[in-house]
């Protein structure tokens, strides 16, 4: 019996019937997003609170095993694949609102739930949780790759809004860290520290979450511009002037086209902002005609702009439905999702040289993206037969993150790395790459978890 068959005997054993090698459960652990090949793990275990987890880790060390935290499986870098094999550890059963801290706009929860259901929980209170990347994704792994997306620009990315932790070490220890206080200099900032991680420093079992308290008014508008520049000009102009927006969304022709195919609308098929607005009634709309201004002398035509809860879902379900509207327009096919984040001064001839490298190349590639923090999107597609098509795209990708390099940017802005980004870390990061290869052995010096992810230590 090898390492990993022993260490998920011990495991079924502590858990039961929590733990499946069920060919069904390990195929659907084993699938992802993207073009990353299938790979399933050995077992998946489904552990009901952090005192399981610390003992399934214990068990895992003993014997050596890999251990891969899973949510729901919405990552696009590979980030929850078992490319080692061993165990992944499904957060399904942690996955509750343990306390509403209403006074001190926090609450703390389980890793497991997502997103929406928290918000939808969260709804009588008058509270939410601002952070919203389009996929209905849980907290545990939003926090573990350090997500962000549509209203980053006015609320802050999961680095912002993550108070505090429990996180389980690789030698079994449950660490807590954080606070609901305002500020802290007591020492090193774990929290920071695991925010990000992806898995590799350790298993997060609890979050501490900021809250916001609900706008008093939502506004929301979408304008169409003869260019992409154009339209980048007006985010500039916009940012720039200080006008605090809550989602400022680009979408080029070739999303516009998918979004209307595939939410039944007729927007022209030309560059479009989506904008949404929070704050007092006489405050959005202000800030609705200040940037319909810009709009206007950057060439927008057709501003609407509306208050009315039905129109803004409709909007924003399309803008968050952009993945899967695109991939029906190429059915069968393996998509390729990849981001970079460049200064926002320099977003214009970021997206631009983008454009221009995928017409070279004569691929329609689908460029999107929360403009607002200076971070866009491609989208690109290949037959899975055809490796060369593949390659082309992964080639193109990776033109992408050295222009973002290139222009002071950051290879990711939110998808993060897993294991299709790695390759540009010490690029990014020069000396930095060693050093977090030395917490990585500090902290996991068996390197069970999550490994071949961020970093590489053996």
């Amino acid at each position: 019996m090898n390492h990993i068959a022993k260490a998920v005997e011990e495991v079924k054993a502590l858990l039961g019937d929590r733990l499946s090698t069920a060919p069904a459960v390990l195929n659907t652990h084993g699938e992802n997003e993207t073009y990353f090949p299938h790979t399933p793990p050995d077992a998946v275990a489904f552990p009901n609170g952090a005192s399981e987890v610390s003992e399934i880790v214990k068990i895992c060390a003993r014997h050596n095993c890999p251990i891969v935290p899973w949510g729901v499986g919405t990552s696009l870098e590979g980030h929850a694949l078992p490319v080692r094999g061993g165990i992944t550890l499904n957060m399904q059963n942690m996955a509750d609102v343990i306390e509403v801290m209403d006074a001190d706009l926090a609450v703390r929860v389980g890793p497991g739930i997502t997103r929406e259901r928290l918000n939808a929980e969260l709804r009588a209170t008058g509270l939410f949780f601002p952070v919203d990347p389009g996929a209905n994704a849980s907290l545990g792994g939003m926090a573990a790759t350090r997500a962000s997306g549509t209203t980053t620009v006015r609320y802050g990315t999961m680095r912002e809004n993550v108070l505090g932790l429990e996180v389980v070490l690789a030698d079994g220890r449950i660490l807590r860290t954080g606070s609901t206080a305002k500020k802290s200099s007591a020492g090193y900032d774990l929290t920071k520290l695991m925010i990000g991680s992806e898995g590799t420093l350790g298993i997060i079992t609890e979050l501490t979450l900021r809250l916001q308290g609900q706008p008093e008014a939502v506004s929301a508008a979408v304008c169409s511009f003869p260019s992409v520049a154009d339209a980048v000009n007006t985010v500039i102009a916009s940012v720039q002037m200080g006008i605090s927006m809550a989602r400022m969304e680009l979408v080029d022709p070739n999303s516009m086209k998918a979004i209307n195919d595939y939410s039944n609308l007729n927007y022209p098929l030309e560059p479009h902002l989506f904008l949404e607005f929070h704050g007092s009634s006489a405050g959005v709309a202000e800030q609705a005609d200040i940037v319909g201004d810009i709009a206007a002398e950057n060439g927008g035509t057709d501003f609407q702009w509306t208050s009315k809860t039905e129109d803004r879902t409709k909007l924003w379900h399309a803008r968050h439905n952009a993945y899967f509207a695109t991939k029906a327009q190429f059915p069968g096919q393996l998509g390729l999702s990849t981001d970079v984040c460049v200064p926002i001064s320099k977003l214009a001839e970021a997206i631009a040289e983008t454009q221009a490298d995928l017409e070279a190349h004569k691929i329609t590639g689908n460029i999107i993206g929360h403009v607002g923090d200076g971070n866009y999107h491609t989208l690109l597609f290949a037959p899975p037969e055809d490796k060369d098509a593949l390659n082309l795209n992964l080639k193109l990708a990776g033109r992408m993150a050295e222009r973002a390099l290139r222009l002071g940017g950051t290879v990711t802005g939110e998808h993060g790395i897993g294991m299709g980004k790695m390759k540009f870390m010490e690029a990014e990061h020069g000396a930095g790459w060693q050093v977090m290869a030395e917490i990585k052995r500090a902290l996991d010096p068996q390197n069970i978890l999550n490994p071949g992810k961020v970093v590489e230590i053996n």
